[in-house]
């Protein structure tokens, strides 16, 4: 990685700390939103499946398997589209960490609620698997189709699913620019969005699932701090007019579409 991002990062790292006021809640006008970030984001009890899929993380963080990664996005940490490499090594650098995806699985579980019905969730960039399994896992009614480039990962990925009996997942191979509006023409309840990581296809992507939104709709966007050109689609997304809302986590953002919602963009830490 060039130190120039690595300097960037930081950089961007601390001024996040220093402007994250309101990091239990304080100062969240709507008492929807307000429940989101005192009740979820800072809730520490552990849930049931957890632990199994965690497992399934250490069993990645372990697995000397080499398999080949095609990759249709901006190559990831290496910077190359095309490479062998270690499933340890994609563990360690390329998965969602725990506290992350467990904050993504109450947010599920809160919204399955909230709406009294099974959801629809789309997942860009499965990777090995572990995200889609903690938003799987959150209710099994739910149906979730999760998008990848890498046929070898996805294998990997449905190993883990098997290991952790989910069986609502629905994965889409291929290039996301060719499959997305294929395969995801309904109305979307949440999407998880971490692919390709450059301006132009994260906007592409982000618009026309927002087409697709709802107003209890709620997307994660996953690091939107990794680079100027994600932080610029993100200031992007912030000022679109169908949003209303966003939540600024440092290592994603969340987004809202309900008009009921005063206009605020707020920096929280968990």
């Amino acid at each position: 990685m060039r130190i120039s991002i690595i300097l960037y990062r930081i950089k961007s790292w601390i001024k996040h700390r220093l402007t994250a006021w309101n990091s239990s809640g304080e100062g969240i006008h709507s008492p929807y939103l307000f429940y989101l970030v005192r009740m979820l984001v800072r809730d520490k009890n552990s849930y049931y499946c957890w632990q199994d899929i965690e497992h399934r993380r250490e069993c990645m963080l372990r697995a000397p398997k080499l398999i080949h990664i095609q990759d249709y996005g901006s190559g990831g940490i290496s910077g190359k589209k095309d490479r062998e490499q270690v499933v340890s090594d994609i563990a360690k650098t390329s998965m969602e960490s725990a506290k992350n995806a467990q904050l993504f699985f109450r947010i599920i579980v809160f919204l399955t609620n909230d709406l009294g019905r099974a959801l629809q969730m789309v997942e860009l960039g499965t990777n090995l698997g572990i995200t889609t399994a903690y938003l799987a896992a959150a209710n099994k009614q739910n149906t979730i189709t999760t998008f990848e480039g890498s046929h070898e990962l996805i294998e990997m990925a449905k190993l883990n699913w098997e290991k952790l009996n989910l069986s609502s997942i629905h994965v889409v191979e291929g290039d996301i620019d060719q499959t997305l509006t294929k395969h995801i023409k309904q109305p979307i309840d949440f999407a998880f969005l971490d692919a390709n990581h450059t301006y132009k296809a994260t906007w592409r992507y982000f618009d026309y699932l927002a087409s697709l939104a709802h107003s209890k709709t709620i997307f994660a966007v996953d690091d939107i701090h990794y680079s100027p050109e994600m932080e610029h689609v993100w200031e992007r997304i912030k000022n679109d007019e169908r949003v209303t809302t966003t939540m600024d986590f440092y290592d994603f953002g969340l987004v809202f579409f309900d008009t009921h919602y005063i206009r605020k963009h707020y920096r929280l830490t968990i």
